[in-house]
């Protein structure tokens, strides 16, 4: 991809391509507890990744009434603050998970949960100093690492995000996360057809769900293919949840008509084009 038409389109669409990525990342945290399937917790009747904007607000409010009757709790505490992080309310996300990290502060899932919540809130250094102390070196956790990976591209340290992506590739291998943070980490630097393996690999694993397709189905896009784009990004879907994500696929990709502008020029051949996984 050349680098001239690199710089034109990173500000307007690759800013989306980091946050889905950090997004991926830091889901890919959750623990057990996180799933909201403990104690008095409210449990929730779909996949949080599965709901629209009404059902993400409801569960929310629930979260919320169980955070207000105990503030100390750490499995209330890293719900609310995990679905007011989906509902874009990162500064409420973090102020919670502070008040909880004070009150837990040998917790490892609260601490992971802390970080999380600062890596959201654009608090890259403190966030991964926070899930440094919640790794343990005797049994590293792939998470951990894989989010570690995701801060440091966001920080714009893209070699150090890829050897931590590797770091947990080879704790967790063929993880559909992994792949596709490393994905996306190429294609924050431009190098979509690099992206494009990685990304594929991704989202052939048996285990990968609707945010890794999405994530190939944007770089296929950013390289003007957008039919094979828009099939991807419909498969396996509702057909409302499908309309959406085409939507926001549009709205991406439509930016000064950026991926006509690819298409054209992915018909010549690059010189120094990266084709290596």
């Amino acid at each position: 991809m050349p680098a001239s038409l690199t710089t034109t389109i990173t500000n307007r669409i690759l800013q989306g391509a980091a946050a889905s990525l950090l997004v991926l990342a830091l889901a890919g945290c959750s623990t057990t507890k996180d799933r909201m399937t403990t104690g008095s917790v409210p449990k929730l009747t779909k996949p949080v990744e599965e709901m629209d904007a009404t059902e993400l607000r409801s569960a929310t409010d629930r979260l919320g009434q169980a955070y207000e009757k105990n503030p100390r709790d750490p499995v209330t505490g890293v719900n609310y603050a995990n679905l007011l992080r989906m509902n874009g309310r990162d500064t409420q996300a973090l102020a919670v998970m502070q008040q909880v990290a004070i009150a837990n502060p040998g917790d490892r899932n609260v601490l992971a949960a802390y970080g999380k919540a600062q890596a959201a809130a654009g608090q890259f250094q403190q966030a991964l100093d926070t899930i440094g102390r919640a790794q343990t070196p005797d049994r590293p956790d792939w998470k951990l690492i894989s989010a570690q990976g995701a801060i440091l591209d966001q920080m714009g340290r893209a070699s150090d995000a890829r050897q931590r992506y590797r770091d947990a590739l080879d704790i967790q291998p063929n993880e559909p996360s992994i792949l596709s943070n490393l994905g996306m980490s190429y294609v924050l630097t431009g190098d979509l057809r690099t992206a494009e393996t990685y990304l594929r690999s991704a989202a052939s694993q048996p285990t990968a769900d609707s945010r890794v397709r999405q994530n190939l189905a944007l770089v296929v896009g950013l390289q003007g293919r957008f039919p094979e784009a828009e099939q991807i990004a419909r498969r396996e879907l509702s057909p409302q949840q499908a309309d959406a994500n085409v939507a926001y696929l549009r709205g991406m990709l439509s930016q000064q008509n950026s991926w006509q502008k690819l298409a054209a020029k992915d018909k010549t051949p690059q010189a120094g084009d990266s084709n290596t996984n």
